[in-house]
Formats: C-alpha cells, structure tokens, sequence
C-alpha cells in the first residue's frame, strides 16, 4: 500500500481555505466575515483575529433568522427553505444588522474555501444590502 503525501490527503476545498486565510485576516478597524455552508444550513461570524472573538454571528438556526424566513414563505405561499439561496440572503442580511449594531461598517469577506457562487453569493449580496462595505 503506498503511503500518501499530506497535500494529497487535503481536499480542493482545505487547499483553497489555507490559501485564502494567509492573505486576509480580521482586525479591529476590519473585521472578518467567515462563512461556513452545510448541506443544510448556512453560518456566518464577524471574527476579530488579533483579539481572537466573535463580535456577531447569524445561521439558519437563528430564531430571528427563522422568523424571517417564516415571513418570506407566507408571502410567497410555500415555505422557504433553509437551504435556500433566499435564506443565505436573510442570514447575510441579520448579520450585518448584528455587525451595525456592534459598530462595524467594513469588513473582509472570508469565503472559507467555498466558490463565490450561490449561496455564498447571495450572504455577501444580502449583507452589502444591509450597508456592510467588502
């Protein structure tokens, strides 16, 4: 059996994540949005790295995200996912509600290794909506 190197047994998607972290960190001024998508829900934090802390952080689980959700189905007539690109939307959309009321306007993006596209797309629209400057 041949032994694997440890850059083989990384997925594109941990490559990518490493890559990107060594260029973008969060600081007071600017602090960092890290997005994190499963197959089922979507989480995202405002991270200060110097200090190590989270100032604000919204998901799909979120009880006021939820809420939200609730309201965009009604109107519409069928239930909103939380897989859904509305919801990432929404979720983008309270964290920088979150991030305002902290006093943050400008942030960095971190897409954490995942393509800028779909969901992830549609939390960085939603929070640039809201008034966050990337």
């Amino acid at each position: 059996m041949a032994i694997k190197s440890r850059s083989s047994m990384m997925t594109p998607r941990k490559r990518s994540k490493i890559r990107i972290r060594s260029k973008i960190s969060g600081t007071t001024e600017r602090p960092r949005i890290s997005v994190f998508r499963s197959s089922k829900h979507i989480y995202a934090q405002l991270v200060v790295d110097a200090d190590s802390r989270t100032i604000a952080a919204a998901s799909t689980l979120d009880e006021e995200v939820l809420a939200r959700l609730k309201v965009a189905g009604s109107s519409e007539g069928e239930s909103v996912s939380c897989k859904s690109v509305a919801a990432a939307r929404i979720v983008g959309l309270v964290l920088a509600e979150r991030c305002k009321g902290a006093g943050v306007d400008r942030v960095v993006f971190d897409r954490n290794g995942f393509e800028y596209w779909g969901r992830i797309r549609a939390l960085a629209e939603g929070a640039r909506e809201a008034g966050l400057i990337f």
